[in-house]
């Protein structure tokens, strides 16, 4: 459970109809079989003990003393194991004089508490409200299995050696009701709402299902773990499929349908409680008394079982992947689009250096200009080689910008850089800083001025990536009037030119052959002379491999990770490919830069935001500029 990972299951058990004795028996088996993959919380479905399907035997004294004594043998025999579990079983309050559909919470032996189901349903094929009481405002004490336990639907149980796990539960219908308990549970503190359910198959109900748990974990922003009945409830008329489903904040972590067993994977509530204290607009709820109950589990290490991504910001499926690209693509050009129109802006000025951002940065502002019902020739492309451009990237920016119809311009910087060095003194044999600047400044100034000469806006190329990692040279390909790519980080500015080149690839050819060579040329600033024609500085040689540096980005930035935790994800992630001291060495390198480079983010050029993580101290992130990334540095010592 360190980190916040806590394995959870969803368990159906194979059961007979008002055998609780057989019952039992399948129930504590597999509570030990979940206790042996390091499940700590589990859920099972609604009346498992005696069976959904009991009808009129629920009636019955003696089904509902074989379900006590069930709970009792299972008590027993799993009062060893280190989990939080909830039984479905049918309770009878006799001071009151009714029968209650109840969740079991139990620990070690010990019932924490019951929960009763507040929505009973009477349509269709449900009939729960000729046998059952709704337990909606019950908050009694009752005498169960020799234990003194209250029964109330206003009750969450909180872990003491993990605070952020706090435990809810509601019984299937619950959830399908307009105001699901959960809502109440979840403002309360609830991170994980367990359910215990009966819900019979039926064609197109489960999709229906799926939706219900992925939107309601993602409302509550919590884990939510759905279990079902499943084999051995009675098919006199109806067939229960034990669709099991583990969700957190929206996602499906794992799911099962037509099987008995368990279902597992692991939910981190911490990354939950990081979620709910970033949005001001997730408030508790005072209005109404919710019941807590303490209990306590082993802080111990949780092998994970859920994916990891390597590439979180670029989906795996290759038809999401379609659909995020196209839709990245239209957000930006519709920025673009907006800030041409208000600006009456004559001409977009893009440098088009044949590299993969500078190429996106045109395809976008390509499609804007499509937007606005206007010729390509409005773009003006500059390419300007100095004393770094290759013939490969050079005329690979010639070739996009004719097949895209821009006008192009090609100026040769290198003689108006040489004049400015000899006029600051600075030896063209010293490739320092001020070298690599130097081209990048005037490539920038040259940006700016065909911009006034001809009433347009510099379009700039720098993504979010080289943002995070301050990979950009300051009032140099820094700054723009419209930054298209400041919200796209290098890994997906990949998919993106990939996703075009095969989109165009039966209409233009050409236009996709020549996004093929420039996605498969290295990434490079081109700032130092070439070697041989070769290009002799490649930015993931000396900054590290952009793949590491988008993964740090979005674990450390977007969801607030200690470095600790980013390192563990990533070696589950990439660590068949790259190992410990490597990606160790990545990561200190990325907090060094992201926490130095603040002042570049300070004073961004406008651009829009596309994704989850952005970077501009007007929208997401307001940082300071001399801020010390010490902290985070020593967290990373010694864990070589």
């Amino acid at each position: 459970m360190r980190d916040g990972f806590v394995k959870v299951a969803a368990g159906t058990p194979r059961i007979r109809v008002a055998d609780c004795r057989y019952n039992a028996e399948q129930i504590f088996t597999l509570m030990r079989e979940a206790d042996k993959q390091g499940v700590k919380v589990l859920a099972l479905p609604e009346l498992c003990l005696t069976g959904y399907t009991c009808g009129d035997l629920f009636l019955q004294p003696t089904l509902l003393k074989g379900a006590e004594e069930g709970l009792v043998t299972i008590l027993e025999a799993t009062k060893n194991l280190d989990m939080v579990a909830a039984v479905g079983l049918p309770v009878w309050d006799k001071w009151k004089n009714k029968l209650y559909n109840c969740a079991a919470v139990i620990q070690s032996g010990e019932i924490l508490g019951l929960v009763p189901k507040t929505y009973l349903p009477n349509y269709g094929e449900f009939y729960e409200q000729r046998w059952f009481a709704s337990g909606a405002g019950v908050d009694d004490g009752i005498t169960l299995c020799g234990q003194e336990v209250s029964i109330c639907d206003s009750t969450i149980f909180a872990c003491e050696s993990l605070p952020e796990l706090v435990i809810g539960v509601e019984l299937c219908e619950d959830l399908w009701a307009p105001e699901p308990p959960s809502v109440a549970l979840a403002r309360a503190g609830a991170s994980i709402i367990l359910n215990l359910s009966a819900s019979n198959e039926l064609v197109g109900k489960a999709a229906y299902r799926r939706s219900l748990v992925s939107g309601q974990s993602g409302r509550l922003v919590c884990g939510y773990v759905y279990a079902d009945a499943g084999e051995g409830e009675s098919t006199t008329d109806l067939v229960f499929a034990g669709h099991n489903m583990i969700a957190e904040n929206g996602a499906i972590l794992a799911e099962r349908r037509f099987a008995s067993g368990l279902t597992i994977s692991e939910i981190d509530v911490k990354r939950l409680a990081y979620e709910r204290q970033r949005m001001n607009t997730y408030s508790a709820d005072g209005s109404r008394e919710i019941w807590r109950v303490s209990f306590d589990l082993e802080l111990s290490d949780t092998h994970l079982t859920r994916p990891v991504s390597p590439t979180p910001f670029v989906p795996q499926d290759q038809n999401d992947r379609a659909e995020r690209c196209n839709e990245i693509l239209y957000i930006a050009a519709l920025g673009l689009k907006k800030r041409l129109e208000h600006t009456h802006a004559k001409t977009a000025v893009v440098g088009l250096s044949g590299g993969l951002d500078s190429t996106l940065a045109v395809l976008i502002t390509a499609v804007a200009m499509e937007m606005l019902d206007r010729p390509a020739t409005d773009i003006i492309a500059v390419t300007m080689p100095c004393f770094g451009t290759t013939d490969r990237t050079k005329s690979n920016a010639v070739l996009l910008a004719e097949r895209l119809g821009c006008t192009l311009k090609t100026i040769d910087i290198g003689r108006a850089v040489k004049v400015h060095f000899e006029d600051i003194g600075q030896s063209m044999e010293d490739h320092d800083v001020t070298f690599e600047n130097g081209q990048a400044r005037e490539r920038t100034q040259v940006l700016m001025d065909i911009a006034n000469q001809t009433g347009g806006l510099v379009i700039g190329t720098g993504d979010l990536s080289e943002l995070a990692l301050g990979w950009c040279t300051y009032n140099g390909d820094h700054m723009s009037n419209y930054a298209v790519n400041a919200g796209i980080p290098k890994t997906l500015v990949r998919h993106l030119v990939s996703f075009i080149s095969d989109d165009k690839e039966a209409e233009d050819p050409k236009l996709s052959g020549v996004l093929a060579d420039i996605l498969d040329t290295p990434v490079s600033p081109e700032l130092l002379p070439a070697i041989e024609g070769q290009i002799a500085q490649k930015t993931e040689d000396l900054v590290g491999p952009y793949e590491l540096h988008d993964f740090y980005l979005y674990y450390a930035i977007r969801w607030g990770f200690s470095p600790r935790k980013v390192l563990r994800l990533a070696e589950q992630a990439m660590g068949k490919r790259y190992d410990r001291a490597t990606l160790l060495k990545w990561l200190k390198n990325f907090y060094r830069r992201f926490f130095s480079q603040q002042f570049k983010r300070s004073c961004l050029a406008d651009g829009p935001k596309v994704g989850s993580v952005a970077l501009s101290p007007r929208g997401d992130w307001r940082m300071p500029s001399d801020a010390v990334a010490a902290l985070w540095l020593e967290e990373l010592e010694g864990l070589n």
